[in-house]
């Protein structure tokens, strides 16, 4: 009986199914893009990337062994001793992703370079690797070992992970400039910070959602205003105040990042000393959808 019951919990359903096959693909495209915005555009102009990548353009360029092969060999450590603390799913999808992407530069080595402009090739360089990682990462992969030491660090020490990489990333783009000449270094700075800039547009989306709290003696006049001029929904908490211990109701809300302007000046209209507070945050379900979107 256990070992029908553990079969029946092993099938997958027809949407875990496409669900699976979609980010397969995904992270094979994005790895693709990656190997495309370093071979075309960025190694030919000794233009680096930061991480283990470029730790391997640096050391490729004293043992010529292929740089496909030298990433994935010295990637792969990083995967094996992070396994149990990054987790069986995302070490799986980031080891794939280095396989396809060191396939990937290998296979693009021999094109040459489309531009010998250095800036064009930083900034082109830097959209279409960080459009690749932001694939890769947004269908729950990665590309980088040093992730996943940042992701250990971050476990024992007061950075935080994106901070620790930063800091990894600095010291690898000091020891280019060393090699490379200072310019590349510079080059290299610009294209890192494209592709960082794009990575969160495609992991977090061009509409980036916010949550909004208002506090207002006037809500239901700035909560009808806001649902009939955004055609969003809101929540109305119980809020009391500490100091006179007046109830009052507090508006809660997300909108696009587009739409934050507009409702700044619905309650301006209403209460110039409304207290109101914007965060980031992770949205998802139809309830966040506008009224008439269902």
């Amino acid at each position: 009986m256990k070992n029908k019951s553990n079969k029946k919990h092993m099938k997958w359903t027809k949407k875990q199914i496409y669900s699976f096959i979609a980010k397969v693909v995904f992270m094979t495209i994005g790895s693709i893009l990656y190997s495309i915005g370093l071979e075309i555009f960025l190694i030919p102009n000794n233009v680096i990337d930061g991480g283990i990548v470029g730790i391997s353009i640096i050391t490729n360029h004293f043992i010529k062994l292929p740089l496909g092969i030298l990433t994935f060999i010295l990637n792969v450590p990083f995967f094996v001793f992070g396994y149990k603390q990054i987790g069986k799913s995302f070490a799986l999808s980031t080891i794939f992703s280095v396989i396809c992407y060191s396939i990937g530069v290998n296979f693009f080595n021999p094109i040459p370079g489309i531009t010998k402009d250095i800036l064009l090739a930083s900034v082109f360089g830097g959209i279409i690797v960080g459009f690749g990682i932001g694939l890769i990462i947004r269908n729950g992969g990665s590309t980088d070992g040093s992730e996943v030491i940042a992701i250990i660090i971050d476990k024992k020490v007061s950075f935080s992970v994106g901070q620790i990489v930063m800091f990894f990333n600095f010291f690898i783009l000091l020891f280019a400039g060393f090699i490379f000449g200072w310019d590349r270094a510079m080059y290299s700075l610009i294209a890192y910070f494209i592709a960082v800039k794009v990575i969160d547009i495609i992991v977090e989306g061009i509409d980036e959602s916010k949550a909004i709290m208002i506090i207002s003696e006037r809500h239901e006049d700035i909560s009808e205003e806001i649902m009939n001029r955004l055609g969003r929904g809101l929540t109305l908490l119980d809020g009391k105040g500490a100091y006179k211990g007046m109830e009052t109701n507090v508006i809660y809300l997300v909108v696009s990042r587009l739409e934050i302007a507009e409702v700044k000046k619905i309650v301006n209209e209403h209460d110039e000393d409304a207290l109101v507070t914007i965060g980031p945050v992770d949205v998802f379900g139809n309830k966040y959808k506008k009224k008439g979107m269902h």
